[in-house]
């Protein structure tokens, strides 16, 4: 059974799940750490899909389930605005939405105190599905 690492409280876990290129990594998670994120940089979470963290949260423990959570997965990597693949694990598991470093901290303070459901985040992203701010 895969365990889900806990973010420190009221903090959004990130978990990296690419390690192709540590210097593409640098960048976004430097931006990320500074914001409070509870990065999570362990190989053994290398290609973790979605539906496996889906499937291990729903297994979780009540103490030790998650409402979310952001991925820095190939596209983090890869595109220049190295947007997280976010994750609704609670209202509607699965459902996904990108957000770029720049705006983790408003995604995450809201999520993170319930002040805003993921659905909202994800319904403002933009055709592309990243969420670069209310409008």
């Amino acid at each position: 059974m895969l365990v889900l690492p806990q973010p420190e409280d009221l903090h959004s876990l990130v978990l990296r799940i690419d390690f192709s290129n540590d210097t593409a990594w640098a960048e976004p998670s430097a931006a990320l750490a500074s914001e409070g994120a509870s990065l999570v940089s362990e190989p053994r979470f290398a290609g973790l899909t979605v539906q496996a963290l889906v499937n291990a949260d729903a297994e979780a423990g009540e103490d030790d389930k998650l409402t979310y959570v952001f991925l820095a997965d190939a596209t983090t990597m890869t595109d220049d605005e190295h947007p997280l693949l976010a994750i609704d694990l609670y209202d509607e598991p699965g459902r996904v939405s990108r957000v770029p470093p720049r705006r983790y901290a408003d995604v995450s303070a809201n999520l993170s105190i319930a002040n805003m459901d993921f659905q909202e985040f994800a319904d403002a992203a933009d055709s592309s599905g990243v969420y670069r701010g209310f409008e």
